[in-house]
């Protein structure tokens, strides 16, 4: 069977999930459809449900979908009220769930979305058009230690403090409302000598999407009743290309795994907390060499699965 290779790690990600004919499938970040497209061929009786919070997203995977009719459906929402949307069609337990964490190609790709520091747009970044707050937003409106914060935390950017500092005083004179305006900012904020490794935006812009989108807080607050819907057997598997979006899961997925409070001297456990499953990679998977020279996009990308018990 040929695979999607649009889709990061697409055949690592389907034969983890272990697909059965007639089972219940969730991609919560469903993106362009690629991992989509792949379970839903591999279905036959069962049910695919697609959850994105991005129009353009539903739009795209809506059409990419439509050979498989009935068997799909295709919901606008955000993954993190998976359990209430799913409710509403009556499904409370399901054999698989995907998330594709970060930014899709599509939303990279499409130059007014603002995502992108390789093209001149409006500051945008929102995943979710409905939603008021803005890159332009935050860019403009947060405080010198809270744009610090953001840079810092989420960028995981060593100039940080020297880039909104910039941002701050370039903001004194007129508000910052371009990515390529953004762009000139941070490069000057950054010794030239380091920003010979890759785009010295790139951190910054990766920080203001997250904050922008609330990524780690939403996945944070979604992984463990994702977890509780699933059938025995069935998996959860999540892409992550973060450090921190990285470090939410393998803590999720441990604590998923060994809930016991109790103390270590303890003969017996006595705090009640059952296990729910296995962590399936002790170690993330990761890309091939292949898919590494293909897609560059991949580059950070882990894998990391939990099946319940």
């Amino acid at each position: 069977m040929e695979f999607n290779h649009y889709s990061v790690m697409c055949r690592e990600t389907i034969e983890q999930m272990r697909v059965i004919p007639d089972g219940i499938y969730v991609d919560g970040t469903l993106g362009g459809g690629g991992h989509a497209y792949e379970i839903c061929r591999r279905l036959r009786g069962g049910h695919f449900y697609g959850i994105d919070q991005d129009d353009a997203a539903i739009e795209a995977a809506g059409e990419r979908l439509a050979p498989f009719g009935d068997m799909v459906t295709v919901i606008r929402d955000n993954y993190c009220n998976m359990v209430s949307v799913l409710a509403g069609e009556g499904v409370d337990k399901v054999d698989g769930i995907l998330l594709d964490l970060g930014v899709s190609s599509y939303q990279l790709d499409t130059k007014d979305r603002g995502f992108s520091y390789r093209f001149d747009a409006p500051l945008d970044m929102r995943m979710d058009r409905r939603q008021s707050l803005s890159a332009r937003d935050i860019v403009n409106g947060y405080s010198e230690g809270e744009l610090y914060r953001v840079i810092r935390d989420y960028g995981e950017e060593k100039f940080a403090a020297a880039i909104a500092k910039r941002i701050v005083k370039a903001r004194q004179s007129k508000s910052v409302e371009t990515t390529f305006e953004l762009n000139e900012i941070i490069k000057a904020a950054i010794p030239a000598r380091m920003c010979q490794n890759g785009h010295p935006s790139k951190q910054t812009f990766q920080a203001i999407r997250i904050e922008c989108n609330r990524e780690l807080e939403v996945l944070r607050d979604s992984l463990d009743q994702m977890t509780d819907m699933l059938r025995p057997g069935g998996r959860l598997c999540v892409i992550t290309f973060h450090s921190l979006e990285d470090r939410i899961v393998k803590t999720s997925f441990r604590n998923s795994e060994n809930p016991c409070t109790c103390p270590p001297e303890f003969p017996v456990c006595v705090c009640g907390k059952k296990s729910k499953g296995r962590v399936i990679t002790r170690k993330p998977i990761l890309p091939t060499e292949e898919e590494l020279a293909q897609n560059s996009r991949s580059k950070s990308a882990k894998l990391r699965v939990f099946e319940k018990k």
